[in-house]
């Protein structure tokens, strides 16, 4: 009974702070791109603001945007709509186009490059990346997934959102809605912010004193941990790694050691369960490819490609002259949510893997996870 009425108590503080209170501190403009840019400056856009996805804009009434949204853009003054946003384009959409070459002759080239090639190649490649961004969205599950979140919805219903595995939703900085319940496929703003995921749970980990009875229990008690991972091997390609990320609809794998004694396709995607973890492949990562590097990773293996890209300048800190080891963010199955959540949002990655004293793979915690166990916690 005790727990409980300390449960409501922190859900009621909680349901006082709303959307609007997320975005105190969120500086971010949005940043987009029209519907008729190339793919090559979508992905110039993306690496240039360090983000890994962008909405894309239409003019008004020529548009369905992704899931029948009609989230429109109008002046202030007038009312009148200038934009209409029509789905959400990611760093995974435009790579899984790339690799997705037209037959296995084009894969071929593409992987192995060679100065023979490299003319063809660069053709090819320019003209995969010269089509209109328009054409691929929805080619990924996250490009149809294009929502707004009231600013004064409240905290407790924007975690159930987010709890479902919407990663982003739209903020209207002078939205005219009345219904506040969730998130939205209509609305009309003169602009609009972005909320992650990663925004709640930082804001949730700055008032970690209201939610202590929670997080200070074990990830294992709050069930967490979801145990099925899909994972790549070691010999895995950069480019068949984002077919199979694309396929099984992940944003991130763990690289697992591959076995002699086990025959398996380092193009599928493989179980990791009871497999030693040593690295991740992550779209994240993937915010440092530039146009003019791809032939250079494309031939790597994920392994590799995840080692070369800690050089990057996205991955350094300045106060460092040897460019830092990337570590493999992940806990123990006994952790705490509250230590689960410090290396989340320190590390800044979207889940962490669960391993035991062998390093050996048990599953993973995804904010998504997160905040479900949390929401729930918190309506117990």
């Amino acid at each position: 009974m005790g727990s409980k009425l300390k449960y409501s108590s922190e859900a009621q503080g909680l349901r006082d702070k709303k959307v609007k209170d997320l975005m105190v501190d969120n500086k971010r403009r949005l940043v987009e791109v029209p519907y008729t840019a190339s793919l090559a400056h979508t992905m110039s856009a993306l690496v240039a603001n360090k983000v890994v996805a962008v909405p894309v804009a239409a003019p008004p009434g020529h548009w369905i945007g992704a899931g029948g949204s009609m989230i429109l853009e109008a002046d202030k003054q007038t009312g009148a709509v200038r934009k209409h946003y029509i789905g959400m384009v990611t760093m995974l959409d435009i790579l899984a186009h790339i690799a997705d070459a037209d037959n296995d002759d084009d894969v071929e080239m593409m992987i192995n490059g060679g100065d023979h090639h490299s003319d063809c190649y660069n053709n090819k490649l320019d003209k995969k990346m010269s089509v209109e961004v328009s054409s691929i969205i929805g080619h990924c599950l996250e490009g149809l997934s294009l929502w707004t979140l009231n600013p004064n919805t409240s905290i407790l219903d924007c975690m159930e959102v987010f709890s479902k595995g919407i990663h982003r939703a739209m903020v209207p900085q002078d939205s005219q809605m009345n219904n506040v319940s969730g998130v939205e496929l209509v609305e009309s703003a003169s602009s609009y912010k972005m909320l992650t995921q990663m925004d709640l749970l930082v804001f949730l980990k700055q008032h970690d004193f209201e939610l202590n009875t929670i997080t200070s229990k074990s990830i294992t008690e709050l069930g967490a941990i979801t145990d099925t991972v899909f994972a790549i091997s070691d010999r895995t390609k950069v480019i068949d790694a984002i077919k199979s990320m694309r396929m099984g609809l992940l944003n991130a794998v763990p690289i697992i050691q591959s076995q002699d004694t086990l025959e398996e396709d380092p193009k599928q995607l493989i179980n990791g369960r009871g497999r030693k973890i040593i690295g991740t492949f992550s779209a994240t990562d993937l915010r440092g490819c530039h146009l003019s590097s791809m032939q250079t990773w494309l031939p790597l293996t994920a392994l590799e490609f995840t080692e070369a890209i800690s050089t990057s300048p996205l991955f350094q800190s300045n106060n460092s002259a040897e460019p830092p080891k990337r570590e493999i963010v992940a806990c123990g199955i006994e952790s705490t949510l509250a230590q689960v959540i410090e290396k989340a949002v320190t590390n800044y990655v979207h889940r962490v893997w669960v391993v035991d004293s062998n390093g050996l793979l048990r599953g993973l915690v995804s904010l998504t996870d997160i905040i479900r166990v949390l929401r729930l916690s918190l309506l117990s």
